[in-house]
């Protein structure tokens, strides 16, 4: 069983969704004909999250040009609050995620852009507020072209639960 007498999971998302302005019990938007999360045993796989709160991408453009660092971290935190928010909503708490096991976090940049990395500790360290030790992860960053709806980043995960 988990100790969570001292972290409580659930109550540090709604403090950091709080922070962003995003509401991490509303119905989340997909953009085509995919499911969001799928298990498979006590592993969940998450589709790739753009930093979109309602129906409104918070932020987009190309990072490095168009987007700040600083906003650009602000996308990767908001895609890892959509990323727990479906993770809550599929475990019932954050408190039953045994850990995070991978990242990809996709940086929507200009030709040059070398800090995919800066970028991604906006995401990972959102995700090591709310998760605590379990939030530790594997990660890959990457510059690309272009992502959905102009998106500055997407962050995908892989993450296991303590029960099947």
């Amino acid at each position: 069983m988990l100790d969570t007498a001292l972290h409580d999971r659930d109550r540090e998302l709604d403090a950091a969704s709080a922070e962003h302005g995003f509401d991490p019990a509303a119905p989340l938007q997909i953009g085509g004909r995919y499911t969001s999360l799928v298990r498979d045993g006590r592993t969940l796989y998450l589709s790739g999250q753009i930093p979109r709160i309602g129906d409104h991408i918070a932020v987009s453009g190309v990072v490095g040009a168009e987007v700040s660092m600083e906003r650009a971290k602000r996308a990767a935190a908001i895609c890892a609050l959509r990323a727990l928010a479906l993770l809550r909503q599929e475990l019932g708490s954050l408190n039953k995620l045994q850990a995070v096991l991978r990242m990809t976090v996709f940086v929507h940049c200009e030709a040059g852009f070398t800090q995919q990395s800066e970028v991604a500790d906006g995401a990972s360290d959102l995700i090591w507020r709310v998760l605590g030790p379990a939030g530790a992860h594997t990660r890959t960053s990457v510059g690309v072209l272009q992502l959905p709806k102009n998106a500055s980043v997407e962050v995908d995960l892989i993450a296991t639960t303590v029960e099947a």
